[in-house]
């Protein structure tokens, strides 16, 4: 059994420091890795990204972690992945990666992914190019995801997660304003997940959202954003105890 433990949207800065690491240093007796799921800063500046790095350098199981919007925002996203990296942990963006724990090979495919909407009330490439380029962000992040999965498929992978900021379905979304979903999520992320093939599919972003979703293919997802999640960090299973 491989425990996964996953939290987004910690939104951190310099009076927060030290705030997760307690709890973070408690990984080892519940966890076999920790999934960090975008909006790790507040603004994306080097100096919230270095208040991240200090509170999972040296942490004694392997840290992944994609980007989200907020750490975006200072547009300064590569300073922020270099700091992250610097501390030893792998920062996804359209790519996967494979960690050995529980005994075992997990693979992790991840991507910020974008909004875009939900089938039956999405957006799509049509009228003026600002428009199309919204839609063919998405769906080049979804394609990268989608790549990033078939391709762990190959790398004797005893589970497979993709690791996402924006949400893959909208089941996890309940709670939120309706007239906001596009700008949370897109179907086109649980469509590469569907296709290509997950365990389970974590993501964040949504504060108001629900916890529990699931691809239309039957795949679990989880929304991770810790005002959703109220904690540090949950934990799931994946494979036989």
């Amino acid at each position: 059994m491989i425990r996964v433990a996953a939290v987004g949207d910690i939104h951190m800065g310099p009076d927060s420091q030290g705030l997760l690491r307690p709890a973070f240093e408690t990984l080892p007796d519940c966890a076999d890795l920790l999934l960090l799921a975008g909006d790790l800063t507040r603004h994306g500046t080097p100096e919230e990204a270095r208040v991240v790095a200090r509170e999972v350098r040296d942490l004694p199981v392997p840290v992944v972690a994609v980007l989200g919007n907020h750490d975006h925002h200072d547009e300064q996203p590569e300073k922020v992945t270099a700091l992250l990296q610097d501390a030893g942990v792998r920062v996804l963006e359209g790519e996967g990666t494979v960690v050995e724990c529980a005994g075992t090979r997990v693979g992790i495919a991840g991507t910020k992914g974008f909004g875009g909407g939900f089938v039956g009330r999405s957006a799509g490439e049509f009228g003026e190019p600002i428009m199309k380029e919204f839609v063919r962000t998405t769906r080049r992040s979804a394609d990268s995801l989608h790549a990033a999965l078939k391709e762990l498929s190959d790398e004797g992978c005893a589970a497979r997660v993709a690791l996402t900021h924006f949400s893959p379905v909208a089941d996890t979304l309940a709670g939120e304003p309706l007239e906001i979903h596009p700008f949370l999520g897109s179907y086109l992320l649980a469509e590469a997940i569907d296709t290509a093939g997950a365990d389970l599919a974590v993501h964040g972003h949504a504060h108001l959202g629900s916890e529990h979703g699931m691809t239309a293919g039957g795949v679990r997802v989880r929304n991770v954003a810790q005002p959703v999640i109220r904690r540090a960090f949950n934990v799931y299973r994946l494979g036989a105890a």
